[in-house]
C-alpha cells in the first residue's frame, strides 16, 4: 500500500493559485519535492501536515483519508513528525527533554527510548544534558529529527532542514537523517530547492514548477531522462542550446553533436550536460571557446565558456587534472548522444 497518496491537490491565496492539481504517490522511502523558492513546495508540505486546509483534492495516508470534502483531521491526529528549516527546538529544554517531548509521560521517565533515538541519528548519549544553543547547527537538526521520530510517525515531513547548515556539516547530516528514516522503515517527505541534495538522498524526486509537478522519477532516471528541457536545466545544469536535428545528429553551436535515437527532428532544444563537454588545450581541436571563469573544487572543477564570434556561453565540468586558466582559448567537443526535445517555432 502506498504510505502518502495525494489526488487533485489545489490551494490559492487570495485569487492566486499556489498549487494546482497536485497527483502524488509515495510508496515509501524518501521522497523530495524538488523546485525553486516560491513554487508552493512548502504550502505542500504544510497541507499534508494539516497546518493549511486544501482548497480541493485528498490527501491519504495508508488509505486513510485525512484531509477531503468535508474531512480535515488536526495535525495530532495524522501521525506526522515536522522537521522545519531551523529545528524549532525548545530552548529552556535540555536534549533528552526535546526528544522525548512528544512520549507519553511513563515513556519519557525510560531512558531506554532516549538511547534508541540518539542511536538512531547518530548522536552520543553524552549530547542528552545538553541544551540547544550548545549544539552546532547540524546537530540541532539530528535532535529535531529524533523527536519528529520518536512516537513513531506514519510520515515524517521535512522542510529544507539543511538549508542553514554549512556545506560540509550539510552532507553529513542528511546522509544521517536518510540512514534515520530507512532504519525505522519511516516515510520522509523532503522539499529542498538543492538538486544534489534530492538527487543523492532521494528514492524518488518530484519535480515541481509554479505550483505544479512536472517529472515524478527515481533519481537516476530524474538526470537521465528529464521531461523537458527546463528539467534538464534546472536538475542537471544542462546546456540548453538550439540544434537542427537530422537522424540520429545535430547542428549545433557546439558543432555536430549525436542525438539519442527515437529524438524529434528539425528545430530543437538540445540538453548538454557539463560533463559531456570537453575541453581540449587545442583550439582547432573542435569548437573554439574562450575561457571566462573558473571554479575549482578539488575533485573537479567547472569551467565557464564563452564560443568564439559572440557565441553562447557553456558550462563544463571537468577532472581537476588539466585545468584551463581564465582567458585561455580552448577547443570543445561534446561525448556521448544528447538529448533533443521539441522547440516550437523560432527560437
Amino acid at each position: 500500500m502506498t504510505a502518502l497518496t495525494i489526488r487533485g491537490l489545489t490551494k490559492g491565496y487570495h485569487g492566486h493559485a499556489v498549487l494546482c492539481g497536485i497527483d502524488l504517490d509515495v510508496p515509501g522511502g524518501l521522497t523530495s519535492v524538488l523546485g525553486p523558492s516560491g513554487c508552493g513546495k512548502t504550502t505542500l508540505l504544510r497541507l499534508v501536515a494539516g497546518f493549511l486546509e486544501p482548497d480541493s483534492g485528498t490527501i491519504e495516508f495508508d488509505g486513510r483519508i485525512v484531509a477531503g470534502p468535508g474531512r480535515s483531521l488536526p495535525p495530532r491526529d495524522r501521525r506526522v513528525g515536522y522537521v522545519p528549516q531551523e529545528g524549532a527546538l525548545f530552548p529552556h529544554l535540555d536534549v533528552a527533554a526535546n526528544v522525548t517531548f512528544g512520549l507519553a509521560r511513563s515513556e519519557r521517565r525510560t531512558s531506554t527510548k532516549l538511547q534508541e533515538m540518539l542511536d538512531l541519528v547518530e548522536l552520543p548519549s553524552a549530547v542528552s544534558t545538553r541544551y540547544p544553543h550548545e549544539l552546532s547547527g547540524g546537530q540541532q537538526q539530528r535532535v529535531a529529527l529524533a523527536r519528529a521520530l520518536a512516537p513513531g510517525p506514519a510520515v515524517v515531513l521535512l522542510d529544507e532542514p539543511f538549508s542553514s547548515l554549512d556545506s560540509a556539516l550539510r552532507e553529513g547530516t542528511g546522509q544521517a537523517v536518510a540512514r534515520a528514516l530507512r532504519a525505522t522503515g519511516t516515510t520522509g517527505l523532503l522539499v529542498t530547492h538543492d538538486q544534489g541534495e534530492a538527487l543523492s538522498l532521494s528514492d524518488q524526486v518530484a519535480v515541481m514548477r509554479d505550483g505544479r509537478l512536472v517529472q515524478v522519477a527515481a533519481p537516476v532516471d530524474l538526470y537521465q531522462s528529464p521531461a523537458d528541457s527546463d528539467v534538464a536545466g534546472f536538475v542537471g545544469g544542462s546546456v540548453l542550446l538550439s540544434g537542427q536535428v537530422s537522424g540520429v545528429s545535430a547542428q549545433s553551436a557546439l558543432g555536430q553533436v549525436t542525438v539519442r535515437s527515437g529524438a524529434v527532428q528539425g528545430l530543437a532544444t538540445l540538453a548538454v550536460k557539463p560533463e559531456q563537454i570537453v575541453v581540449n588545450g587545442d583550439r582547432d581541436n573542435g569548437t573554439a571557446a574562450e575561457v571566462v571563469t573558473v571554479s575549482f573544487f578539488g575533485h573537479d572543477a567547472t569551467v565557464r565558456l564563452r564560443l568564439l564570434a559572440d557565441g553562447p556561453v557553456v558550462v563544463a565540468r571537468i577532472s581537476s587534472g588539466k585545468v584551463p586558466s581564465t582567458g585561455d582559448v580552448v577547443g570543445l567537443t561534446v561525448a556521448g548522444d544528447v538529448i533533443a526535445f521539441r522547440t516550437e517555432g523560432p527560437e
